[in-house]
């Protein structure tokens, strides 16, 4: 099988920016200017939907995500977050979790539609602060 995301779980070493980690899933911050806060959460087992998944798997996935939206909420205070697990130039499962600004190049539409404008881009949160709060978030969640 040749799945890019399957290639990045197993290399020791990576480019991503690691937040958070277990023996099910990660969350890294994506490399993308426009959208400092961008995150993705990855599923480590290679599946393409979520029903391929047991219920408290898909419990735990979605913890994840959540925790994740609420620490991007606290440190970034964007107006939407937009959530989003399409798989279909990837089908492995992963799910973005993207803070919008009204003022961002995109807005209202998808980050992967036309854009809009030449759009403000908004500080990231410190890497440091952003992994504590997403871990605290699945801690008291």
């Amino acid at each position: 099988m040749d799945c890019p995301l399957c290639a990045a779980l197993s290399r020791a070493e990576s480019a991503e920016t690691l937040l958070f980690e277990d023996d099910r899933c990660r969350v890294i911050r994506v490399a993308d200017e426009a959208y400092p806060g961008f995150c993705r959460v990855l599923w480590k087992r290679h599946v393409a939907e979520m029903t391929e998944l047991a219920a408290a798997e898909r419990h735990h996935l979605m913890d994840v995500v959540f925790a994740t939206e609420q620490a991007l909420r606290e440190s970034m205070n964007p107006d939407k977050i937009n959530l989003a697990s399409l798989g279909n130039m990837v089908p492995h499962l992963h799910w973005h979790v993207i803070p919008r600004f009204r003022d961002d190049r995109h807005f209202p539409e998808p980050i992967w539609g036309a854009p809009q404008r030449n759009g403000a881009v908004h500080a990231a949160p410190p890497t440091a602060a952003l992994a504590r709060s997403i871990a605290a978030a699945l801690t008291h969640g």
